[in-house]
């Protein structure tokens, strides 16, 4: 079990998960279905997860892989808040402890305490170091800094950004496109994300033998899912790499995005594993 004294319960972040996911089930009422909506709803997932949570969080921001110029950065950082996963800042600082603690007590989701812990559990509760403000800046202290980043480190700007397109999606398309474009949305976003946190750490193969207790996986279904981020026990061995699957059919998606970038031009400084 998690160690009672460094977590305490967190309502507000237990009632927010569960209200989007009761809400996500609107999106299956006969009323508000719609193909357009259905398609809409495929395109956010892939601006949200692939481009916003993949691309920028991870590959982008956590470890700086590659350089893309600073008004595409600041819309990759739009497109990861959109996922609602908490600020960048945090995201990211989370993340960092991730890999400097892997599957230890220091380590937010802690795959050793079970495996719901590490895909939902751990964010019902608020970790005494880890979701520590001063901690948090310690470690991100790169993310957010300038005049038009700050705003996103305010969980609050991050929710109005949410209203704001749920008020769009309104317009234009209805309750079917709210309901499909941001809850139903958001929940696929979550749970493709929050595997690699939990399956890609439990089942699959691994490649590289890492210190214990890393339990770290190569993870097919979850490297679908996730966009090339189930690809996680390569990840560990190597996480400056902004390519994930390095045997042929290990199929990564936003390594390809990245590498289309590199081409044009566009992303440089790529840090890349590259199989001979």
């Amino acid at each position: 079990m998690q160690n009672k004294e460094s977590y305490t319960f967190n309502p507000i972040s237990t009632a927010f998960l569960a209200f989007t996911h009761i809400a996500a089930i609107g999106a299956f009422l006969p009323e508000n279905f719609s193909w357009s909506a259905v398609w809409l709803c495929m395109f956010l997932y892939w601006l949200t997860a692939s481009v916003g949570v993949c691309f920028g969080f991870h590959r982008l921001l956590s470890h700086r892989a590659f350089k893309i110029p600073l008004a595409l950065e600041l819309f990759v950082v739009c497109c990861g808040a959109l996922a609602c996963e908490g600020t960048p800042r945090k995201w990211i600082a989370h993340h960092r402890l991730h890999h400097r603690f892997s599957d230890t007590q220091k380590d937010p989701h802690n795959a050793s305490q079970g495996f719901w812990w590490a895909h939902i559990g751990w964010m019902c509760f608020n970790h005494k170091d880890a979701d520590n403000p001063v901690k948090i800046k310690e470690l991100a202290y790169d993310i957010c800094t300038g005049t038009f980043f700050r705003p996103f480190n305010n969980f609050l700007f991050i929710i109005w950004m949410q209203i704001a397109i749920g008020l769009i999606l309104f317009l234009i398309g209805g309750w079917p496109w709210v309901f499909w474009g941001v809850f139903l949305r958001l929940v696929i976003v979550w749970h493709a994300t929050w595997l690699v946190n939990s399956a890609a750490h439990y089942f699959g193969y691994k490649t590289y033998d890492l210190p214990e207790p890393d339990r770290s996986t190569n993870c097919w279904w979850v490297g679908l899912l996730a966009w090339g981020e189930g690809w996680h026990n390569n990840h560990h061995k190597c996480p400056s790499s902004a390519r994930h699957g390095w045997k042929w059919f290990e199929i990564d998606m936003t390594w390809w995005f990245i590498r289309f970038l590199e081409i044009a031009g566009i992303a440089t400084q790529v840090k890349a594993v590259r199989p001979s």
